[in-house]
This record gives structure tokens, C-alpha cells and sequence, in this order.
């Protein structure tokens, strides 16, 4: 007769021929006594509509439901005997046969299985939905959540979760939580828990998958304390990590808020396996970069380079994911967004106007003008306008106007038929929209009679102060629209020249003067003929403007009386502009500054435009001699070196 050292090792062994489901009734039975019944709405994470009928778990009751002690021991995953593989195989080969939740839910009624195995369960669970159409997995799901089995299984993995291996235990929560199950539940909560006590014992491939899970949920204690948990884990277990696809994972765990040092430990150790990294793993850094929040450029440049020399290996999702890291991470690299642009205008017929809209958009996000991308584009927009809706139409004359791109001889032909959808709009436009599509063809110096009227009328009008009392951009809209009307002159009739005046007060954006640029202005034409600061029609900032005698061939200016200044006088504004008032690489002027330099022009001043980068970047020699080929590009050089030889030596 056999003989049992426990009533424990009794009860195992009875337990060994006994279902899944009716081997642990009686514990169930007794547990049910110490936890109060509570119901959880599930609310699913894969985009269905309508809600889904409650499901009901064991939670425990109170404010201590989540400090449950957990049992825990060393010997606990030894001493249960693990399934022979004969026993093991037709219960995993009848669960890959399986191609549904409900299909699952069915097999575990036909077979006895344990804590091996749930993990198992949860993933074929999910696996089963991947490849289904949206309103396909709704149903699916629906009906796994009316499955008593399902009930059964969570209830399982709770009581369970503290036998459970490290690796199935990050496997079943990424399941179910993929699953849509709350967090609130106790399933989950548990296997948090637990989680967090075994985590010194998960290996490298358990920690990516979990990282990978947690990243997802939503923030609670427990997923507080376990990300927590796994940035002090990290710190000794970096060193060990040879994937790149388990370092993005912990990239992205470890997220925005852990320590910079944790931070750039793991941007340095991906950077060290750089040689290894496939088309996908050169995309995804830039959005794990961009989880963590940091700008590690050695990384970034080899993953540009890598993207740039093979672009057309890259969907354009992937392309555009890259851009808006870009744009989120304040990184630009011009080889990268040149190969980008070039790519889509030498392969324009494959792309729609969306996705063009779209690289646009992100291109003008990071100052970037695609000049022949822009151009193709305009090309298509003059051939079918109709195809634009007005979301699309509001984005290109956003992108144009801001990049102050040149269409040059075709430019009176976009706007004309821009102009012509935009119209057919006008019915069903609201006013914020009307003033954003006006201000942007303001900016390239077209106003149409047809849009202007409706925006002058009261009961827009109207609708926009509403509005622009409370924004700040809305007013100063407004205010550079006057401006336009009064200073642009466009050819409309006498009642459409001007817009009420609404008394806003709109700041200029003032920068302190660059005083090494002052002093070496001064030096080119003397203090007198020098006056600093000068704030023009209440909105331009100039840094400084120079005034000297006209030369006697030159007649006045008709708007020199505007401005205060002598009639006959030659005024030059020099305005210094920082990196961002240029698109990226280049010098050409985009934005709020390309209308400031317009209409400095209209009141009598000749503006000189000083990037300050380039500027700070000389020395004082190299700044007098670049300052005298903006201000006087006709003259020599001869009265240049005359200062430069006046100026003391450094020692």
C-alpha cells in the first residue's frame, strides 16, 4: 500500500486524474467565503463600438485588495510534476487546430490541463482574433465573453498565478490584456502582483515580453510599482541584453519619466549592435527613442543613414512614423527627409493625396521644404482640384504658404483653381476655418473678393471674436489680415479694403539685439546713422534699422511718410532671424517672416535678413565683412578692410 508523507501529498495525487475545472472546485468553493463577488465591465481595446455584456471575476473587497500576500516558494514550481509529453501532445495539437476564442473555450472541456498550460490558452485566444476584420473579432469576442469556460480560465490563472513560470506568466498578461479584459480585475491585478515578486527571476526573453505588455495599460498602482520595479532591474541587466528587438521593447517600458542616465544606458547599448539592425529595427528606434523622450543623436544619424540609402524598402507608414518621431524628438537630418521627398516625387503616381497631404504636413512640422515634391504635387492639384475635400484643401495651403514655396509661373494657376474648390466650400464652412483658409493665402498674396466678403460679414464676424477673445492666434490672424488689406493693396472693390478695427493688442515678438551685430553695424556706418530696436505698424520687431542719405538718382518712396522717416532717405532694416524663420538647411525664409520682410518692403525699408546661427559662428572680422555684403552687396570690399584694420588685435 502506498504510503503519503502529507495529507497534501495525498490530495496531489488524487488531483493528478481530476479535470481542470473540478480539481480546484472545492478550494474555489472555500474561496468564495473570503471574497466578494464583484462584476467588472469589459471593455475592449481593438476599436469595437458597442459594449460588451459584464463578466463576472473574484476581487477582493476594500482598500487592501491590492496588498493580498501573495504564496510564494521556492520549491513550489519544482514539486509540481510537470505533464508527460504523451499526455501533453493531444492537448496541444488539438488547441493550434483552433482558429476562434469559442473553438478554444470548446477543446478545454475535452481535456485535463494545469497550470502549464493557461498561458498557453490566453495566447492561442488572441492569436485566433489577429487576422480577423474588425466587426468579425467584435463577434468573436462577444461570444468568448458569454463562454462560462472563459469565467472559469480567468478565475483559473488568478488562483493559479503564483505556480505559474516566469515566462508564463508574461504571456498571459499580455494576452489578456490584448483581450480587452479591465484592469480592475482580479485576474489582472493578480498577475501584477505577482509579477512584481518573481521579477528577479525572469529571464531576458520574459522581461521583453512583459516590457512589451506593460507599456500598453493603463496606469495604476501596481503598473506603477512594476515599471518602477523593472527600471532598477534594468540598471544590471542592460549589459547582458544581445537583442535589439528586446532593447526597443525596454525603450519603450521604461518610458519619458525614468532616470536619464537608465535612459542613454540603453541608447548606448543599442547604438553597439548597430551592424545587426534589420530594415524594421532601423524604423522602430526612432519611436522608441521617441517613447523615452530622448534625443541620442549617434543613434539617430545611423538609423537616418540607414533609412536614407535603402528608402524604397520602407512602407509608407513606416516612413511616416519616421518623420513624426523626427518632429516629436526636435531631431532633423537633411539627407534623410531629401531621400524621403525624392522618393515620393520620383514614385508620385503610386501615392494618393492623402498620403502626400500627410508627408507634407509632417515635412512642414519640421521646416523641411520638398521643393520637387511641392512641385509635382501643385502639378496634380491644377490638373483635378475637385478631388481636394476641404481638410485637405486647408493642410496644402497650410504647407505652401508656410514653406513660402515658389510655384513661380504656375502659381497663379494653383491659387486660381484652390481658390475655385475653396468657394464651392463656402456653404458649409465654419468661420475659424474661412479666417485660417484667407490668412493662408494672405501669406501668398492672394485675397479673393468671394471669401473675403463672407468673412466680413456680421455674423461671421461674430462668431470669430467669440473666438479670438479667447485666442491668441485667431487675433493676431486678424490683425496681420488688416495689415495685408492696408499695405498689400489687392484688387478689390472699395467696401472689401479694409476689416473693422476690433482693438486688439497683438505683441511683437521682441528678442534682445544681438549687441557683437550692433556694434560691428556701427562701425560699417556710425552711431548716428544707426537706431536700435525699432518696433514697426505695432507687430514687426526690428533690430536695427540704418538711414542714409538717398542717392540722387533714386526717387522717394510713396510709404516713406508712413513711417516717420525723412523723404528722402534710404532706410535698411536689419533683422535678425533665428534657425526656425528658415526651412531647415537652407535660408530661405518661411513663415511669419517672409510677410514681415514683404511689408517692411511696402513701407519704404530695404530689409537685410542676418541669420543668426551663420552670424555667431564668425569671428568679429569675418561678422563686419559678412554684415557689409548684406547691407551694400553693390559696393567693394575696399572700405571693409579700411575697418578691419582699425580694429584692435587680440592678444
Amino acid at each position: 500500500m502506498s504510503m503519503y508523507k502529507s495529507g497534501l501529498d495525498m490530495l496531489r495525487c488524487a488531483l493528478r486524474s481530476t479535470s481542470l475545472w473540478t480539481c480546484d472546485s472545492f478550494r474555489w468553493t472555500q474561496m468564495s467565503l473570503c471574497y466578494k463577488r464583484r462584476s467588472f465591465a469589459v471593455s475592449s481595446q481593438l476599436g469595437r463600438k458597442h459594449t460588451l455584456k459584464q463578466v463576472r471575476y473574484y476581487s477582493l473587497s476594500g482598500p487592501d485588495a491590492l496588498n493580498v500576500p501573495i504564496k510564494q516558494t521556492a520549491a513550489s514550481t519544482e514539486t509540481s510534476e510537470p505533464l508527460d509529453k504523451a499526455e501533453r501532445t493531444p492537448f496541444y495539437s488539438h488547441l493550434q487546430n483552433c482558429f476562434s476564442p469559442t473553438d478554444v473555450l470548446d477543446t478545454l472541456k475535452q481535456f485535463p490541463a494545469s497550470q502549464h498550460v493557461i498561458s498557453s490558452i490566453f495566447t492561442r485566444i488572441w492569436e485566433s482574433t489577429k487576422k480577423m476584420t474588425d466587426e468579425q473579432r467584435s463577434c468573436e469576442l462577444r461570444l468568448m465573453y458569454e463562454h462560462p469556460v472563459f469565467e472559469e480560465v480567468c478565475e483559473r490563472a488568478a488562483t493559479e498565478a503564483w505556480r505559474m513560470k516566469s515566462d508564463d506568466l508574461a504571456y498571459s498578461l499580455l494576452a489578456i490584456v490584448n483581450l480587452g479584459v479591465s484592469q480592475n480585475t482580479r485576474v489582472v491585478q493578480t498577475l501584477l502582483r505577482v509579477i512584481q515578486e518573481r521579477l528577479n527571476q525572469f529571464d531576458i526573453r520574459a522581461l521583453s515580453v512583459l516590457a512589451g505588455c506593460i507599456r500598453e495599460m493603463e496606469d495604476c498602482r501596481n503598473v506603477q510599482a512594476l515599471k518602477e520595479a523593472l527600471r532598477l532591474l534594468l540598471k544590471d541587466r542592460i549589459p547582458e541584453i544581445q537583442s535589439v528587438v528586446v532593447l526597443q521593447n525596454m525603450m519603450r517600458a521604461v518610458g519619458k519619466n525614468s532616470p536619464i542616465h537608465l535612459k542613454k544606458q540603453l541608447a548606448t547599448k543599442t547604438l553597439s549592435l548597430a551592424e545587426e539592425f534589420s530594415p524594421p529595427n532601423t524604423q522602430y528606434m526612432f519611436s522608441s527613442l521617441a517613447s523615452m523622450g530622448l534625443n541620442f543623436k549617434p543613434l539617430l544619424d545611423v538609423c537616418s543613414k540607414n533609412i536614407a540609402e535603402n528608402v524604397h524598402e520602407f512602407p509608407f507608414g513606416r516612413l511616416l512614423s519616421v518623420l513624426k518621431s523626427c518632429h516629436e524628438l526636435r531631431y532633423r537630418n537633411y539627407t534623410l527627409f531629401s531621400s524621403v521627398s525624392e522618393y515620393m516625387a520620383n514614385t508620385f503616381d503610386m501615392w494618393s493625396n492623402k498620403q502626400v497631404i500627410l508627408i507634407l504636413v509632417s515635412f512642414e512640422d519640421l521646416l523641411f521644404r520638398p521643393v520637387v515634391l511641392l512641385d509635382v504635387f501643385a502639378e496634380r492639384i491644377i490638373k483635378s482640384p475637385d478631388s481636394l475635400t476641404l481638410k485637405d484643401l486647408l493642410s496644402v495651403l497650410k504647407v505652401f504658404s508656410l514653406l513660402n514655396h515658389d510655384l513661380k509661373e504656375k502659381k497663379t494657376e494653383f491659387l486660381a483653381s484652390v481658390t475655385k474648390v475653396l468657394e464651392s466650400y463656402l456653404p458649409k464652412m465654419s468661420s475659424t476655418d474661412l479666417l485660417k483658409a484667407i490668412h493662408y493665402l494672405a501669406l501668398l498674396e492672394h485675397v479673393p473678393q468671394n471669401l473675403l466678403d463672407k468673412l466680413l460679414q456680421r455674423e461671421t464676424l461674430d462668431q470669430i471674436l467669440q473666438k479670438g477673445n479667447q485666442s491668441n492666434k485667431v487675433q493676431r490672424w486678424l490683425h496681420m489680415l488688416a495689415l495685408c488689406m492696408r499695405l498689400d493693396q489687392p484688387q478689390l472693390p472699395h467696401s472689401l479694403r479694409s476689416i473693422p478695427d476690433f482693438h486688439f493688442i497683438v505683441p511683437a515678438h521682441k528678442v534682445p539685439v544681438n549687441q557683437e551685430m550692433l556694434s560691428a553695424i556701427r562701425s560699417i556706418v556710425g552711431n548716428d546713422a544707426v537706431q536700435d530696436s525699432v518696433l514697426e505698424q505695432s507687430i514687426y520687431f526690428i533690430d536695427c534699422v540704418i538711414t542714409l542719405p538717398r542717392p540722387k538718382e533714386e526717387t522717394c518712396d510713396l510709404h516713406a511718410e508712413d513711417s516717420g522717416s525723412p523723404e528722402c532717405a534710404q532706410r535698411i532694416a536689419v533683422v535678425c532671424a533665428p534657425p526656425t524663420s528658415f526651412c531647415f538647411g537652407t535660408t530661405h525664409p518661411r513663415a511669419s517672416l517672409v510677410i514681415k520682410l514683404r511689408h517692411l518692403e511696402k513701407l519704404g525699408y530695404k530689409p537685410v535678413l542676418v541669420p543668426v546661427i551663420e552670424l555667431n559662428s564668425k569671428t568679429e572680422e569675418e561678422k563686419i565683412e559678412m554684415l557689409q555684403k548684406l547691407i551694400f552687396p553693390a559696393q567693394e570690399s575696399s572700405g571693409t578692410q579700411e575697418i578691419l584694420n582699425n580694429i584692435p588685435k587680440a592678444e
